[in-house]
């Protein structure tokens, strides 16, 4: 288990999350030890302010690799935006990912607030697939509760998405996508990113608790 890692620092690569890498790149930053809001005294702050629509901030961090499959995987954290800010997103996306044997197993969700959906990522398609599951924004000025549970299935080569927990409602979702055969060594890394919508607007969010479990 890796606890409270939103308080450790966060990477950046710009406008990496656009196809290719490219395009333009936002105002934004990543801001730990907020007292406030927060739920344990220390959250951490991403903001984004574009000026030009539908580009994106991609934060992530670099862990200790893991040499095996999951048997089962959980990401989660608190979520609170802020008053002024409930639509302000396009969307707002997080991840793990893992390396393995040249093998890359993405785990990534999508809020959708545009059309109002979650989508998994599709890492060997490279696009969004949709879930089904309708999305709410959330609702500003409290704290809301995110956990998504995976797991891999390397004879195979397999990503599964198994569920989504949003506020102690969990809905199974059981979708299964090729992992990506690429090259070097073993990694394993998580990601938050922000994106700005048509207007685009300028918001942030804050991030409390997040934690990783895997077995």
């Amino acid at each position: 288990m890796i606890d409270n890692i939103e308080d450790n620092p966060w990477r950046t690569c710009g406008a990496c999350g656009n196809a290719g890498g490219t395009g333009s790149v936002a105002t934004y930053s990543a801001t730990t030890g907020m007292v406030s809001p927060s739920e344990d005294g220390s959250s951490t702050q991403f903001a984004i302010a574009a000026t030009v629509p539908f580009t994106n901030a991609y934060f992530f961090q670099i862990h200790s690799p893991v040499h095996a499959q999951f048997g089962s995987l959980t990401y989660e954290f608190d979520v609170f935006v802020p008053n002024g800010f409930e639509s302000a997103p396009q969307a707002i996306e997080f991840e793990c990912q893992q390396k393995l044997n040249g093998w890359i197993y993405n785990f990534g969700w999508q809020a959708n607030y545009a059309a109002k959906t979650w989508r998994i990522f599709n890492y060997a398609a490279k696009r969004w697939d949709d879930t089904g599951i309708s999305f709410t924004n959330f609702s500003p000025g409290g704290w809301h509760h995110i956990l998504a549970e995976f797991h891999s299935d390397a004879s195979t080569n397999s990503v599964w998405h198994d569920a989504l927990t949003i506020d102690g409602v969990r809905t199974p979702v059981n979708i299964r996508h090729d992992a990506f055969l690429a090259s070097g060594t073993d990694q394993f890394t998580n990601a938050l990113q922000l994106d700005s919508n048509r207007l685009p607007a300028a918001y942030s969010i804050f991030v409390d608790k997040m934690k990783i479990t895997y077995k």
